[in-house]
């Protein structure tokens, strides 16, 4: 099997360029190497196996008796496209899947199982809700994978085949974005302008009320507002950060520096104001919607999952194009307390939306039935709707790619993990216990001549890093410029140790509460260690809390009448204690349990 050519994202140009997820391998038992494990083993396996129960693969054989959505065709190519970035070996659940989608291919390109045929509607007639050129885009990124790893050189033609399809009839622009950022990957695998030229018009015909108004307005749709002149990123979260992501995509190709500069404003202001301490996005369950600026709260967190690895898609872009590494920053947040929360131990149930408040026990879900509420509660083998499952399938399997770039001047480390790097003439050993320890050697294996750079990026919350023992500003790009050789090592400390997080008092949501964070691990209280009500649970913040726990008291509340008072304080009546913390990627995994991540402060 050849190498990989690289990875999702190949830009043409930017500040920094991608590395092949076979530059970057991870080793030994650590936790993105065992998730990535999980992947192949569990996750895969699962998604693949519930696909074929709910008959959302058989659609392809026999689409006149088609089952679920009109947006199911997808998980069947986002699962291919993670069988393809996968190290494992899937050749052959590649090549029926492959064979299968290619047989559905109509003779002049169209490919979609829910439209067209008889007691279907007809092909291109609900630009809101049809998930058309949705379906395709992820095709297109399938048949990406695929022409970039040589693993199912026929599901290329076949992703083409429907790309030309598109560009010849044109049909509008659909109510859900994702092909944008396809056709400009297709371009940049191809080299057919065409492809590049239908994503920009794609991107700049959205804003202008062209589709049909809804009762969710057509800022849920995106198409309420120009890209060059929006803000900040609104409506349904997923839509509006794949919109995004593939502005950018086009933004690069074409040298269009007003788009990218429109888009970096939009993504600042909602990581400023829109954003949950998580990485989340989105905090409306209704229209699964960004709220309005500070509108946060966490018992309403709406925080899919899928709008997390949209998040990462557009982060790395930026930062592929803009050489900013604070970008780093918003994927490491949402890897370690988005993607790694929404994945059951054993690969075979999944979190669709994230809350950061669960108020009662979360429920016992039978592993056998497909939950149709998928806009909360525990984790599900399935969901009605099951977008997330194999988004987070195909994020995994290509997440080496994620983690390190290069640049004609060294190798650029922007998350942490045990890992092997070959990049930028520089071979190295990256050994660490992160997030569990704040240590990470970095030895070089083998180095080019001449003078190399290493860049080490410094989280924003690393107050006390060290590089080699010397102090370094958190929030910036440490650059370490030597003529390397082999074994030399270089040392980062990042400061793990709990920390207090206070929330912008704008989020009225959480006024009047702090949060504990570890490194870049979010923490929680869970009333399985805790043993009581946490909605009574109030803390004192006046001394930084310990290794795993947390002191305060749990308030003993009098039932009355009427819920308000003109004084009181139930707090000054409670009970001493001192209350464990827990990782929030964990919670939930060992039985029902409520739990929250913002904690009230005692009054002093």
């Amino acid at each position: 099997m050849r190498a990989v050519e690289c990875g999702p994202v190949v830009p043409s140009s930017g500040a920094f360029r991608p590395v092949s997820p076979e530059s970057v391998r991870l080793t030994g038992h650590g936790f993105w190497a065992d998730r990535r494990a999980l992947n192949a083993s569990g996750i895969l396996p699962h998604a693949h196996a519930w696909l074929d129960r709910m008959g959302w693969t058989q659609n392809f054989r026999d689409p006149a008796h088609h089952t679920g959505r009109e947006f199911t065709d997808s998980e069947i190519y986002k699962l291919l496209e993670a069988y393809c970035w996968d190290d494992a070996d899937h050749s052959a659940e590649i090549g029926t899947l492959t064979a299968l989608v290619a047989e559905a291919q109509d003779k002049d390109g169209y490919l979609g199982t829910a439209h067209g045929r008889d007691g279907q509607h007809a092909r291109w007639s609900d630009p809101n809700f049809g998930h058309e050129l949705y379906c395709l885009g992820h095709l297109i990124q399938a048949g990406v994978a695929a022409a970039r790893t040589g693993k199912a050189p026929g599901l290329l033609q076949v992703a083409r085949r429907a790309a030309d399809h598109v560009v010849r009839i044109d049909p509008g622009i659909c109510g859900h974005p994702e092909i944008e950022t396809a056709l400009v990957e297709l371009y940049r695998v191809t080299g057919d302008v065409r492809y590049l030229e239908q994503a920009a018009a794609f991107v700049d015909r959205r804003g202008h009320r062209t589709l049909p108004e809804h009762e969710f307005g057509w800022t849920y749709f995106l198409d309420d507002t120009p890209v060059r002149d929006a803000t900040s990123l609104r409506g349904h979260a997923v839509r509006a950060l794949y919109l995004a992501a593939g502005a950018v995509d086009v933004a690069v190709e074409t040298g269009d520096t007003e788009l990218l500069a429109a888009v970096v404003r939009q993504f600042d202001h909602t990581l400023a104001r829109r954003t949950y301490l998580t990485g989340g996005m989105g905090s409306r369950h209704q229209d699964e919607s960004f709220g309005d600026d500070f509108v946060l709260p966490p018992d309403r967190a709406y925080s899919e999952t899928c709008a997390g690895v949209a998040t990462i898609m557009l982060a790395h872009r930026l930062l592929l194009a803009t050489g900013d590494v604070r970008y780093g920053d918003i994927v490491e947040r949402i890897l370690y307390n988005v993607v790694a929360t929404a994945i059951a131990d054993d690969g075979r149930a999944f979190f669709y939306a994230h809350t950061l408040h669960q108020r009662t026990p979360t429920e016992f879900v039978p592993a056998d039935r497909a939950q149709l509420r998928f806009g909360g509660g525990p984790r599900a083998p399935f969901f009605e709707v099951s977008c997330c499952l194999p988004n987070v399938a195909r994020l995994l399997a290509s997440l080496p790619a994620y983690l390190v770039t290069s640049s004609a001047e060294g190798v650029q480390l922007h998350q942490y993990a045990s890992m092997d790097v070959t990049a930028g003439g520089l071979t190295l050993a990256v050994r660490t216990r992160y997030p569990d320890d704040g240590d990470v050697a970095i030895e070089v294996r083998r180095a080019d001549q001449g003078e190399r750079v290493l860049t080490l990026r410094i989280p924003a919350w690393a107050a006390g890093a060290t590089v080699d023992g010397l102090p370094v500003e958190p929030g910036t790009a440490v650059r370490v410029r030597r003529d390397f050789i082999r074994g030399d090592v270089v040392r980062l400390h990042l400061p793990v140790t709990p920390r207090w997080t206070r929330p912008d008092p704008r989020i009225d949501a959480v006024r009047g509460c702090v949060a504990v964070e570890a490194g870049p691990l979010v923490m929680c209280v869970e009333s399985l260690d805790a043993r009581q009500n946490l909605d009574h649970l109030m803390v004192d913040a006046s001394e930084a809390p310990g290794a795993a726990v947390v002191k305060g008291r749990f308030a003993d509340p009098t039932d009355a009448r009427w819920p308000y008072r003109s004084n009181g304080d139930d707090c000054a009546h409670g009970t001493p204690t001192v209350v464990p913390l827990v990782p929030y990627h964990r919670w939930a995994r060992r039985g029902p349990a409520t739990m929250r991540v913002w904690l009230p402060v005692m009054p002093t």
